[in-house]
């Protein structure tokens, strides 16, 4: 056996060049049987959340909650914008390069013969390291689905659906009613499962009745009622009044704060949640890329809206905002999206379109995507009115977008976490 990296970079250089094919053996055969090798178990409360959109903001409420409350906290979330460390977080805090050295050399030790994409293979790695982290609680972001996710392989005592949306089609079925089927394989039978979507598909109330799961309903067994100061949630037997909203922005936040807060009443025998922790949090709770506007003029937003679902949300948020004189989109998405389904709800907001090609060998072409862009011109638009260009990668779209707004007008960079990545990178790298 050849030596093993010694570093985090050429750790990850090596899952990335094991698995460079694109063929996905769905089961979770494998991934179990190097779990159980490595005798990986939580010996606290998992709450485990899955989704099409809110996942993350869902996670990073629960997290900032349950600091507050003075509890060692791990979370797995991700993908990450510029560091892989951001994946793993202990205590707040993201992991070292070295305790996830160490992780991996974990996996490596006892994978023997068994092949992992770096999907699985880093998932398990950050679940073993926050599993010997001496964490009170283990919050587990679920990637694709649920049923088939590596994550899954742990049995959650909570856990959480946020939304049924249509994406990733190849892996996860066409309708809402074959992916809440996915989503809803993160249940278990006797534990808490939680679906705060409005309108859940019958196939993830089917499947939680079946295998006897205690499904919590919004709107039947938890919701959430706000005016313009305050909101409040009601539980089964747990109320909480006077909330301060989530300083995550935007319409769908009280959906995933009401999840989050539906979790910690089914744990509060284990992990009780004083009201004014839990009112911190939610006031402290941050998230990169999730309609994150950034300090002074011109306006900037960040957000990683890469499907319908989530370009609804972010149109809806932007109409929120107030006048601009003009928007300018930084814009860069996966060619397996409904690409014309997520353009639909920004059409009208969006006047000049800086089109970016992205880091991956999935990236929509920019050429294509401004082609199909031009033709949103208004009738008798001049050039200063609207314009669509493309650019080799975000930051040079960035860049061109920055140049030629002004104070009163407002960037959105959108698409995907590449886009926002790639802007995020560039003005980092523009910072020094």
């Amino acid at each position: 056996m050849s030596t093993l990296p010694t570093t985090l970079p050429d750790w990850l250089a090596l899952l990335e060049s094991r698995h460079a094919e694109t063929h996905i053996d769905m089961g979770l055969d494998r991934v179990r049987a190097v779990k159980e090798r490595m005798q990986l178990a939580f010996s606290c409360p998992v709450i485990m959340v899955a989704g099409t959109n809110g996942k993350g903001s869902t996670c990073a409420m629960l997290e900032a909650m349950l600091l507050q409350s003075g509890y060692r906290v791990g979370l797995y979330i991700k993908p990450h914008f510029l560091d892989f460390n951001e994946r793993a977080r202990i205590n707040g805090e993201m992991a070292s390069n070295e305790a996830l050295v160490e992780a991996f050399n974990a996996v490596e030790a006892v994978r023997g013969e068994v092949s992992l994409t770096y999907f699985e293979f880093t998932t398990l790695a950050i679940m073993h390291l926050l599993s010997k982290s001496g964490v009170d609680v283990a919050i587990l972001e679920v990637g694709l689905g649920g049923r088939l996710d590596a994550v899954n392989v742990v049995d959650a005592d909570v856990s959480i659906v946020t939304s049924i949306d249509i994406d990733h089609t190849a892996y996860l079925g066409d309708t809402r009613e074959k992916i809440g089927f996915e989503k809803a394989g993160i249940f278990r039978p006797g534990k808490v499962a939680i679906c705060s979507d409005p309108v859940p598909p019958s196939t993830l109330i089917e499947h939680a009745e079946d295998i006897k799961a205690d499904l919590w309903l919004l709107g039947r067994d938890f919701n959430y009622q706000g005016d313009q100061q305050q909101w409040s949630y009601g539980g089964r037997s747990q109320r909480r009044n006077s909330l301060a909203y989530p300083a995550l922005r935007g319409a769908n936040q009280l959906l995933n704060a009401s999840a989050a807060l539906a979790a910690l009443e089914a744990l509060r025998m284990q992990l009780p949640c004083g009201a004014q922790e839990v009112r911190a949090g939610l006031a402290m709770v941050e998230l990169p890329g999730r309609f994150q506007v950034l300090p002074g003029r011109p306006t900037q937003v960040l957000d990683v809206a890469h499907n319908p679902h989530a370009a609804a949300t972010l149109a809806q948020n932007l109409g929120n905002m107030g006048f601009h004189r003009f928007t300018y989109a930084v814009f860069g998405i996966m060619e397996d999206k409904d690409i014309d389904a997520v353009i639909a709800p920004m059409a009208g907001i969006i006047d000049h379109w800086c089109v970016a090609d992205l880091d991956s060998p999935r990236s929509a072409k920019s050429a294509e995507l401004a082609e199909k862009l031009a033709a949103l011109k208004p009738a008798g638009a001049k050039e200063d009115d609207f314009s669509v260009a493309a650019f080799a990668n975000p930051g040079e779209a960035y860049a061109n977008a920055l140049s030629r707004a002004g104070e009163n007008d407002r960037i959105v960079v959108f698409g995907s976490f590449y886009t926002v990545a790639g802007v995020m990178a560039a003005r980092k790298s523009s910072l020094h």
